[in-house]
């Protein structure tokens, strides 16, 4: 069974979506905020002391975005994925890749430098400066939900997981106020699949059984 190791609002989240729309079997470890910090213990499965971490087998993977897109190939066909056949093939991955190096990296230096350094390094023009960065960088998304509902090939698929994620995190640490409108309406039917809130559950349900408190982190 696949085992995924998860903290609240992480971006763990990506795949515990991907693994609740596709319909896979899956257990879910949550653990409290730093896991480096908090559960050394799990330094021993994942040296990096990062979240997410999946195992699959003897697969062992900790890039969220790179776990949903395995999890399409080697657990598909799904059509969640988009094939090298299909013409959409060069945006899927573009958004796939686009989801943690361009909009998910700023929001964690906003959400460092205002909730995670301590008191006297909190920095509120780094703050700024990168959650403008953000927002620059989310007008491919506003551009390219103007007319359609998902991001490529005509339907939802992983990349509208994995960029979903980035706007759920952007939600939680006070940005999603500035989204544009088409943004603002996509990211409002995400969370209507019965996959993200399924997604939603799991985290909340596995928190409690775990007791590990809910804490929103990148």
């Amino acid at each position: 069974m696949i085992t995924l190791y998860h903290c609240y609002g992480a971006r763990s989240f990506r795949p515990l979506w991907m693994l609740e729309e596709m319909g896979l079997p899956y257990e879910l470890k949550m653990l409290p905020f730093p896991p480096r910090v908090f559960a050394k213990e799990y330094l021993a499965l994942n040296p990096l002391g990062t979240i997410p971490f999946m195992v699959d087998g003897e697969t062992r993977m900790t890039e969220s975005s790179g776990i949903c897109h395995y999890l399409g190939v080697r657990h598909g066909p799904t059509p969640l994925m988009v094939g090298p056949e299909d013409p959409a093939y060069g945006a899927f991955l573009n958004w796939m890749y686009f989801s943690d190096a361009t909009l998910t990296f700023p929001q964690t230096l906003v959400l460092r430098y205002t909730q995670l350094e301590p008191e006297e390094r909190r920095n509120p023009q780094v703050a700024g400066d990168y959650a403008k960065w953000f927002l620059g960088r989310l007008r491919a998304v506003e551009a390219a939900t103007a007319t359609t509902e998902a991001l490529c090939a005509g339907r939802f698929t992983a990349a509208d997981i994995v960029i979903g994620y980035a706007l759920r995190l952007a939600d939680t640490i006070g940005l999603a106020k500035d989204f544009g409108p088409n943004v603002a309406a996509y990211w409002a039917r995400l969370q209507q699949r019965d996959g993200f809130k399924r997604a939603v559950a799991a985290e909340q349900q596995a928190g409690v059984e775990q007791n590990v408190a809910p804490r929103v982190r990148a």
